[in-house]
């Protein structure tokens, strides 16, 4: 499955509700991204959410 290796947020699941209240199952996955990050100082392509690459929890390497 989908993982961020960083905060390790994944795929949630719960029902998708319409407005005649008729539910049916619905996933919802992270906006992950590859990108080339440094990982204990080598660089490293990981799978990341954007929402550690945007608060820095990443080091990107150029």
């Amino acid at each position: 499955m989908a993982r961020c290796e960083i905060c390790n947020k994944g795929v949630v699941t719960g029902m998708a509700v319409s407005h005649s209240h008729i539910r049916t199952k619905k996933t919802w996955s992270p906006n992950l991204q590859r990108v080339k990050a440094l990982v204990n100082g080598t660089p490293k392509r990981i799978r990341v959410c954007t929402r550690c690459l945007r608060s820095g929890k990443v080091q990107r390497a150029i």
